[in-house]
Parts: structure tokens; C-alpha cells; sequence
């Protein structure tokens, strides 16, 4: 059998004379005079930003939103369809800041508030007219006449009025946190920004292994034997992190071991400890049967020999001194402490602990009463050893007194201003040496790095810049949901979910 092709219909057709007879009988108008003395169903738009161009998946989420609310039309209820515009600030800001050829730095400065702000709320709406014509070419009822900006001022009032009554409740508190931060866009990011898709990324980076050098005391004297060397090793991604840290993080029930071998860059005899699990990571089993006695610097297999196992409980408490001393912490530091986040999956099965940057840092640090390295700036705030913009703290903006107290000038000054990676670098490229491989190569003059390579590992940027992130010790307010936890549950339950 054959079938016959009905090849009049064209729906570009039928959708332009079902939208006219729409715009010419005012239907959805009508709609609503029909219905004003009706209940009502509430509808806000959620809101699209009009600084950047409508897309497909536009017209499919507001198809969606259009048949919920023409459903509660012929249902009897009159559904206003309020239209909103999402002027929130940092992408627009980006921009415009790039149209014109200016940093955050240069409000004020280059160009006043004033004209920023202009520039910002032109920005923010350049499509306007692009989004009005789609709203109207796919047949989206919504009242286009009377939209909520959330740039307006009684729509930032309604904010602000709605923050009071969090704070009337004791809902509110301020914390300090160790939080994601973009310093290419100066603001600090949501866990909900940086887990989007595509926001970590494959990159190469130079890791370290470093080695600690153990203090002799009555914690550690069942470590040694003898007058030797001994060191600790700890390996990390991020070697600018280094001058920070204030503690090392051991498994307590992982096992650990003391082996005497030589270090691959100095040639110097030393013993290192390290997890029992990582020994081939660093040194191969074929290595084991060499002599130690003919070993000479520069030699590509290095001897060595296991001398003794530990726990990870053993461990805790023994002290080290400090690696990179540009500045002095201000209390308990530099001791071996338990993490429980410690694993033998990579590195040496040791973390470096620098809590001003890792949110796992601060958190065992504190457990164990471990400081973290603070500096003091000139306007007398704590700060990290990294500034807002990404960059090692130059001396000039630091208080005079702090770092006459705390701060090796003649150590700290060659990568005082130094940006801790080449993208926040407006004069380096990728390709450019960064500051961890010049941290490397100070810590292989001062015989302090064990092993050093290129590692490619998953990192996390920034969706607006595209840059990479740091995770960053901030002030911030929080709304303390946990108050309302059990409620919030019990009323879930009565909420038929689909799906489940």
C-alpha cells in the first residue's frame, strides 16, 4: 500500500496566524478580564539576564513554565504572569569591565561610580529587545509592560526587608570560612558554581614532594638513630602553598616507615618516612638490592633500605622545622597531626596542612590546635599569605610592625608580589615559568625537595572567567537553615514528589 503526503501543512505558517489572531483579539489580555474577579494563581517569571542572547533552551524551559500557567487558566484562575529581568552583577560586571578596558581596581580611579554604574545598567539590558521579539515570536504569555528588575531599588529593598526578618529571628551570623574564591572575578563562589559542568578541568601542574626536616626531642628520639638526617616527606599540587603550612596530617592507623636512602638532587645521605603502601612510588624494588656504599650523586638508581615501621599514631607530635620560613605563625605549629581524611591512594600518605587554604586543613588543624599562618596587612586585617588578586602579600602592604616581628624580609623578598599562578598574571602566559616552579627551585638549592614532576590532575575554574580558583579563607554571612532542618522534613513529607 502507499500513502498519500499531505505536504500543506507548514507550522512556521500556523504558528505566525495563531500569533496574530492572538496580538489582534488581545487573548491574553482577555484572559485575564475574564478571570479578574477569579482566585489567583501567582506567577513569576524566573528571571532571564538580558545581557546575553536568548538560546533554544530558552524556548524550551519557558514552553514548560507557559503550560503550567495556561493550564490554571482553564482551570478558571487568573494568572498574571509577572515577567522579571536578572540583573545580578558580577557577569555584567565582567563586561563591562572588559568593553572598557578596566580592573576592579580602576572604579574610582579611571572612572567614577557613577559612570561604572551607567555602564552597567546598559549592559545588562543590550538584548532586551531580542528577548521581547522571542517572547513574542513563540507565542509565551507574560506581561512584558510591568516586569521586576532586580536592579530596581524597591526590589532591592524587598531583599533587604526579607534579610531583616532573617536577622530578627537569629537566623543570621557571619562566619569565616574557607570558601572557593576567584580572584580573576573577585568574588567568592557557591559549592553549587563550582561543581557545574565543565568547571573542572583537566591541567598540568608542577608538584613537589618535600621533606621536613625532623626536630630531635623527647617526642621524636625513637625515630632516630644516631646523629642522621631525618625527614619527613609530603607531596602536594600546589607548591606556592608551602610557605603557609603549619602541620603535617597522618592515617593513625596507617603504616609508616623509615627508609635510608639519598637525596636525588643533592646526593646527601638522609632517612625519610613515608606510608609503607607508597615505598614503590618513590623508590622501585630493584633498588632495594644495591649497595648502599656505591652510590655516587647523579646516578639515576638511588640504594635504599627500610630501617623501621610506625603507626600514624606513633607519629603524632613529633615536631619539624619550619620549610619555607617567610613568616613566622603566631602560636603551636609544626608538629605531626592526625587527619582523617588521609589516605595511601597518592602523594606519600602525609598532607601538607596549610589551613588558610584547604577547608580540611582548617578544619584538623584546629582539632589539634595548630595555627594558621596569618599575616597582618596595613589596614590591620588577618590575612593570608595570598592577597584578594592572587599574589604572594607585597611587603609595602603589610603592617610595618608585623613584619619586623614575623617576617624574613631577606628570604620573603624575591617572591614578595608574586602571582601564585600565571593566569591572574596579566603579563605571563601558561607557558611562562610560574611561581611553584620558582618555589622549586629555591627548595632544590636549600636541599628541601625529594622529587618534583609534572602532574596532571582534575582542578577547578570559575564559570564567569574562566580562570582557575583558590579556596580562600572569607568573611561571609550565612542564613542558619539547620533551625528549621526538622521542620523543613516533616513538611517534605506531605509533598507528593515526581519523581520520588
Amino acid at each position: 500500500n502507499t500513502y498519500r503526503t499531505y505536504s500543506k501543512l507548514d507550522l512556521q505558517a500556523v504558528a505566525q496566524d495563531v500569533g496574530k489572531d492572538w496580538e489582534t483579539n488581545s487573548t491574553f489580555e482577555q484572559s485575564l478580564e475574564l478571570r479578574k474577579e477569579s482566585p489567583e494563581f501567582v506567577f513569576y517569571e524566573g528571571p532571564p539576564s538580558a545581557n546575553g542572547k536568548p538560546g533554544i533552551h530558552h524556548v524550551m524551559a519557558r514552553a514548560i513554565k507557559d503550560l503550567f500557567c495556561r493550564y490554571q487558566t482553564m482551570k478558571g484562575n487568573k494568572v498574571n504572569r509577572k515577567a522579571g529581568w536578572d540583573t545580578h552583577g558580577l557577569p555584567v560586571e565582567i563586561s563591562v569591565e572588559k568593553t572598557l578596558g578596566i580592573t576592579k581596581e580602576d572604579i574610582g580611579t579611571k572612572i567614577t561610580v557613577e559612570e561604572y554604574n551607567a555602564a552597567c545598567r546598559k549592559e545588562v539590558m543590550k538584548y532586551k529587545d531580542m528577548w521581547d521579539d522571542l517572547t513574542r515570536e513563540m507565542g509565551y504569555w507574560v506581561d512584558l509592560e510591568n516586569p521586576y528588575i532586580t536592579f530596581d531599588n524597591k526590589y532591592i529593598e524587598s531583599v533587604w526587608y526579607l534579610l531583616k526578618k532573617l536577622y530578627d529571628k537569629d537566623l543570621m551570623y557571619k562566619g569565616y570560612t574557607i570558601q572557593p574564591y576567584s580572584p580573576a572575578a573577585g568574588t567568592g563562589l557557591s559549592t553549587h558554581e563550582v561543581n557545574q559542568p565543565g568547571c573542572y578541568r583537566d591541567v598540568k601542574d608542577q608538584t613537589v614532594t618535600a621533606q621536613f626536616n625532623v626536630k630531635k626531642n623527647a617526642a621524636s628520639e625513637f625515630l632516630f638513630d644516631g646523629d642522621e638526617d631525618l625527614y619527613i616527606l609530603a607531596w602536594t599540587t600546589t607548591p606556592w602553598t608551602l610557605p603557609s603550612n603549619t602541620a603535617l596530617a597522618v592515617g593513625p592507623k596507617i603504616q609508616y616507615i623509615k627508609v635510608k636512602t639519598f637525596n636525588p638532587y643533592s646526593g646527601k645521605p638522609i632517612s625519610v618516612i613515608l606510608a609503607k603502601d607508597l615505598l614503590t612510588s618513590y623508590f622501585p624494588e630493584k633498588n632495594k638490592e644495591l649497595e648502599m656504599g656505591s652510590y655516587e650523586k647523579g646516578n639515576k638508581d638511588i640504594p635504599y633500605q627500610i630501617l623501621a615501621e610506625y603507626t600514624g599514631k606513633e607519629l603524632i607530635d613529633v615536631s619539624y622545622e619550619q620549610l619555607i620560613p617567610f613568616v613566622k605563625p603566631n602560636g603551636d605549629a609544626f608538629r605531626v597531626i592526625a587527619g582523617d581524611y588521609v589516605t595511601t591512594e597518592d602523594g606519600t600518605g602525609i598532607v601538607h596542612i596549610a589551613p588558610t587554604f584547604g577547608a580540611d586543613d582548617d578544619r584538623v588543624a584546629k582539632v589539634a590546635g595548630i595555627v594558621p599562618l596569618i599575616l597582618i596587612d596595613n589596614e590591620s586585617a588577618r590575612r593570608p599569605m595570598v592577597d584578594l588578586q592572587g599574589r604572594f602579600y607585597r611587603i609595602d602592604d603589610l603592617d610595618s610592625d608585623f613584619v619586623e616581628q614575623y617576617v624574613n624580609v631577606d628570604l620573603y623578598k624575591d617572591f614578595a608580589g608574586e602571582f601564585v599562578k600565571n593566569a591572574y598574571d596579566p603579563n605571563k602566559t601558561d607557558k611562562d615559568p610560574s611561581l611553584d616552579v620558582d618555589i622549586l627551585v629555591w627548595m632544590k638549592n636549600e636541599d628541601k625537595a625529594f622529587k618534583a614532576e609534572k602532574h596532571t590532575h582534575s582542578y577547578p575554574h570559575c564559570w564567569r572567567t574562566d580562570k582557575p580558583i583558590l579556596y580562600y579563607p572569607l568573611d561571609s554571612w550565612f542564613v542558619r537553615t539547620t533551625s528549621y532542618k526538622e521542620r523543613m522534613l516533616e513538611l517534605n513529607k506531605t509533598i507528593n514528589w515526581k519523581p520520588k
